[in-house]
């Protein structure tokens, strides 16, 4: 993922757990996150357990999340009067004429503010007058990241939605048909000393059975809510939902068999080569080791072994990222 795409993702996750934008731009994102996106995201179990035992009204935190660390950090040295930001502990000029010195937040009320900051993660009153904001600075591979990537896994894996029917040819006396489509991403990780992946995306009509490729694109040049539309009644359902999936897990499965797999015979040739070496090293130093001794070169031969099979040994996995029904107008 560039820039802009983590940038991209990152805007539609605040938008989807309802985070408040307080300020952005095409390299930064100042948010007061929600109540759902807090407890994913900020490592706070124990304020959390604390709000959920007293039921006390939840304080979120807010972050900066910059998604183009090098852009940001231009164009707040070009905001900057210097040029660049007075850091904490320098010598600044006081408007009657006097310097002195910048002072972090320290002394006891810095201290009670680190100190129930690490106890709940909140501090309330004039405690947290410093007003620090943590920034976290987002990249492919980063963990911040990857944690936006786990909650938006767990949180978006089902759902359900509806197409938005076109207001203009709407007629309050006249309903629209609609029809549950099971809409499914595939991952297929082909694996050896070496990776690949591909994403699938399956869409199986309630309905009739129908099975198209590239659904998500489909989905994405329409309007979409989670809430049923006036004036809409839904299809009957021909198929179960558990025939809807066998209908787009077989469908891949004829997909894939049309692969060429010259990679897995030469990744199987690979593997047989290791295979030889290591056996080659091992059965002159086990008939030369003692009783004893042998026992514990056999089951460092065979860990040897095993971790060269999983290394190199040939493997398609296929794993369903996430899925949901939406029903989409007509009947197909």
């Amino acid at each position: 993922m560039n820039d802009r795409q983590v940038h991209k993702f990152v805007q539609r996750y605040l938008e989807a757990t309802e985070c408040r934008i307080m300020e952005k731009s095409p390299a930064h994102f100042l948010v007061k996150l929600s109540p759902r996106a807090d407890r994913d995201l900020t490592n706070r179990p124990f304020y959390w357990g604390f709000v959920d035992r007293t039921g006390a009204e939840p304080e979120t935190m807010s972050m900066l999340l910059v998604t183009n660390k090098n852009k940001y950090d231009e164009s707040k040295a070009a905001a900057s009067p210097s040029g660049t930001a007075a850091a904490p502990g320098t010598q600044v000029q006081s408007a009657s004429g006097a310097s002195g010195t910048t002072q972090p937040s320290g002394g006891i009320a810095g201290a009670a503010e680190a100190a129930l900051g690490r106890s709940l993660g909140f501090v309330h009153g004039s405690l947290n007058a410093s007003g620090r904001v943590p920034r976290e600075d987002l990249y492919y591979g980063s963990r911040k990241l990857e944690q936006l990537f786990e909650s938006a896994k767990a949180s978006g894996s089902y759902l359900c939605m509806f197409q938005e029917p076109d207001k203009k040819n709407s007629h309050p006396l006249q309903s629209t048909a609609y029809t549950a489509w099971l809409g499914v991403n595939f991952k297929v990780e082909f694996t050896c000393d070496m990776k690949r992946e591909e994403l699938h995306s399956f869409g199986v009509s309630m309905a009739t059975g129908q099975c198209t490729e590239r659904f998500h694109d489909r989905l994405q040049s329409l309007r979409m809510t989670h809430r049923l539309p006036p004036n809409v009644h839904t299809a009957k359902n021909g198929l179960t939902l558990a025939k809807a999936t066998a209908v787009a897990e077989q469908t891949l499965e004829r997909k894939l068999k049309g692969y060429d797999y010259v990679w897995a015979d030469a990744a199987a040739a690979r593997l047989q080569l290791e295979l030889a070496t290591v056996q080659h090293y091992y059965e002159p130093l086990l008939e030369a080791q003692e009783e004893d001794a042998r026992a514990a070169a056999a089951e460092q031969f065979k860990r040897r072994q095993d971790e060269i099979r999983w290394q190199y040994e040939p493997r398609v996995t296929v794993s369903a990222i996430n899925c949901g029904i939406f029903y989409l107008q007509g009947i197909g």
